[in-house]
C-alpha cells in the first residue's frame, strides 16, 4: 500500500500532474482539467486529464480528453481555461511547439499557440482550431505567451494570457473577440517597476464587496503567477509566486495595479485558477507543487505519481483582503470527533497489522485564540514540522534530526500576522493546508512523515481545540 496516496486531493492516476486547467461547472457538473504527464512521474508530454464531479465529494476520472496530436501543440497542450456560453463549453488552450535547431526558446525557437476545442457536454470534443499563433502578438513580445482565461464584459469577449516582453518583463495582454473565434490584441497591463521576468496563469474576475444594507460593489481582481521575483524574509520566499493585484479602473482600458498579495504562504503552491459555480460561489483550485524548486518528492516519485491539487477553496472578499476556505461540502468528510487536550500529545495513525498502516486524514481546528504564542507540533520521534506564531509572525517549519528526509528539502517559510484568532488545519497523509483567521492566510506543503506511529501536540493558552477524523473522496477509479 502506497503510504503516501493521498484521501482527499485529487492526484494523478499515474506520473506527473501539475496546472489546473478549464474549471467550470456544466449542466450541473464540476469539470477540473489538469497538466498530465502519465508515463513520467518527474515530468514530460503534458496533456490535460480530466476529472468530473456533482458535489465536490465524489469525482471520476475521464481519462485525457486533449492530447498532443497537431502540429500546431506537438510539445504539450499546456494550460488554458473554459468558458460557458450559450450551452457549450469553451475550452482554450496554449498549444507548445519546440522549433528544431538551436535555441534559447524565449527569443527564437518557440511557438505559443491558442487553440480552442468546444463541447456540448463536456464528454465529447470537437476537433481543435487553432485561432492565434506568434505571428498575432505584439512584436515587442519573446515567444513566452501563454495560458489564456476568457470573460464576457459589455457584450464583448476578452481573453488574458501571461507574456513576458523582450526586456524581461512581466505582463498580461488583452485580447478582444465578437465572436469566441476571432481575437485580436487589445491592450497590455503591468506596473511601472519590473515584477519578475514573466507573467504565468492570468485571471482576471471579481467579487462582491458588502458596503451597507442594500447597497454593493464588485472589487476587480487580476490573479497571476510572476517569476522572477527576489526572495525577502518574510515574502517571496518560493522561486515563483502566485498572487493578486487589487484592480483600480477597466482591465479593458485604464486598469491600475495595486498592492500584490500571495495566495498561499507555503512550500507548495502555484498556477491557481478560479471559476464561479452555479451557486455564485468564486471557487480556487491550485496546483500544490512547485517547479524548479530546490527540494522534491522523492517518495511519491518512488511510487510513480507526484503532486496534486489543492481542495476547492471558496473566495470571498473581507477586510481589504481575500478570504479563502475549503468549499462547505468537504465537511461531509468529518467523523469521529473529539476534543483536543491542552500540550498533551494526541495519536494521529495507528498501526494496523505488522507490515502496513492504515492512512487516516484529519482536520484540526483552534478557534478563540488568545494567546501571543502558539505552536502545534506533528511529530515522529522528534523529528516533524511545527507552526508557529510568536512576536507578530506565523511560521511552518521542519525540525529534528530528520527533518531533511521529512520535509525533502524544505526547511521553514513565516510571514508577518498582527494576530491569530483561528487555526484550521486540513493534514491528508502527505499533505497539509493550513487556513488562518478564517481564510485570511493560507500555507499549503507536503510532508514525508514515515510509515508508522506520528503524533500532534497543541501548546496555546487559550483556545477551543476540535478533531475530526476525515473520510477520503470517493471516486470511482481506485486509486483515490
Amino acid at each position: 500500500m502506497d503510504p503516501y496516496r493521498l484521501l482527499f486531493h485529487l492526484m494523478p492516476p499515474q506520473g506527473w500532474l501539475n496546472d489546473p486547467n478549464g474549471l467550470c461547472q456544466f449542466h450541473g457538473t464540476y469539470h477540473v482539467f489538469f497538466q498530465y504527464s502519465p508515463e513520467n512521474a518527474e515530468g514530460g508530454l503534458k496533456l490535460w486529464g480530466h476529472y468530473t464531479s456533482t458535489d465536490l465529494i465524489h469525482w471520476n476520472y475521464e481519462g485525457a480528453p486533449l492530447v498532443p496530436d497537431r502540429e500546431y501543440d506537438k510539445d504539450g497542450v499546456y494550460s488554458g481555461c473554459a468558458f460557458l456560453h450559450e450551452d457549450q463549453m469553451y475550452l482554450y488552450y496554449t498549444g507548445n511547439v519546440k522549433q528544431p535547431g538551436i535555441h534559447d526558446f524565449v527569443h527564437s525557437g518557440r511557438e505559443a499557440n491558442t487553440v480552442l476545442v468546444t463541447s456540448k457536454d463536456g464528454k465529447q470534443f470537437s476537433p481543435k482550431e487553432c485561432i492565434m499563433t506568434n505571428a498575432d502578438y505584439p512584436e515587442e513580445y519573446t515567444c513566452h505567451i501563454r495560458d489564456p482565461k476568457v470573460w464576457q464584459q459589455d457584450g464583448r469577449f476578452y481573453m488574458v494570457q501571461g507574456g513576458r516582453l523582450k526586456g524581461d518583463k512581466g505582463t498580461v495582454l488583452v485580447f478582444q473577440s465578437e465572436d469566441l473565434r476571432q481575437w485580436s490584441f487589445h491592450n497590455d497591463v503591468t506596473i511601472s517597476e519590473s515584477f519578475g521576468y514573466m507573467w504565468e496563469c492570468p485571471d482576471y474576475f471579481e467579487l462582491p464587496v458588502d458596503m451597507q444594507p442594500g447597497a454593493q460593489m464588485n472589487q476587480r481582481i487580476l490573479s497571476l503567477s510572476p517569476q522572477g521575483l527576489e526572495a525577502e524574509t518574510y515574502r517571496y520566499q518560493n522561486i515563483y509566486q502566485s498572487g493578486y493585484f487589487r484592480v483600480v479602473g477597466d482591465i479593458t482600458q485604464d486598469a491600475k495595479l495595486q498592492e500584490f498579495t500571495e495566495w498561499d504562504m507555503g512550500f507548495d503552491f502555484y498556477a491557481p485558477q478560479t471559476f464561479q459555480d452555479e451557486q455564485g460561489r468564486r471557487i480556487l483550485i491550485g496546483w500544490a507543487g512547485m517547479p524548479d524548486a530546490d527540494y522534491d518528492n522523492l517518495p511519491t516519485v518512488k511510487q510513480g505519481w507526484q503532486h496534486a491539487l489543492t481542495v476547492p477553496r471558496e473566495l470571498i472578499w473581507r477586510n481589504g483582503r481575500i478570504c479563502q476556505n475549503p468549499v462547505s461540502e468537504l465537511e461531509q468528510l468529518r467523523q469521529d470527533f473529539s476534543q483536543l487536550p491542552e500540550g498533551k500529545k494526541f495519536e494521529l495513525m495507528k498501526e494496523q497489522g505488522m507490515e502496513y498502516t492504515v492512512r487516516k486524514a484529519y482536520e484540526i481546528e483552534i478557534a478563540e485564540i488568545d494567546s501571543a504564542d502558539f505552536l502545534v507540533k506533528f511529530d515522529q520521534n522528534g523529528s516533524g514540522f511545527a507552526l508557529q506564531y510568536t512576536e507578530e509572525v506565523f511560521s511552518l517549519e521542519f525540525y529534528g534530526e530528520k527533518a531533511a528526509q521529512i520535509g525533502r528539502g524544505r526547511t521553514k517559510r513565516q510571514f508577518n500576522l498582527d494576530r491569530l484568532q483561528k487555526c484550521r488545519i486540513l493534514l491528508d497523509t502527505s499533505l497539509v493546508e493550513v487556513y488562518l483567521n478564517d481564510g485570511e492566510y493560507a500555507l499549503t506543503s507536503r510532508y514525508y512523515i514515515e510509515n508508522d506511529r506520528f503524533h500532534g501536540e497543541i501548546h496555546c493558552q487559550n483556545g477551543n481545540r476540535s478533531m475530526w477524523e476525515w473520510k477520503g473522496y470517493q471516486c470511482a477509479d481506485t486509486f483515490l
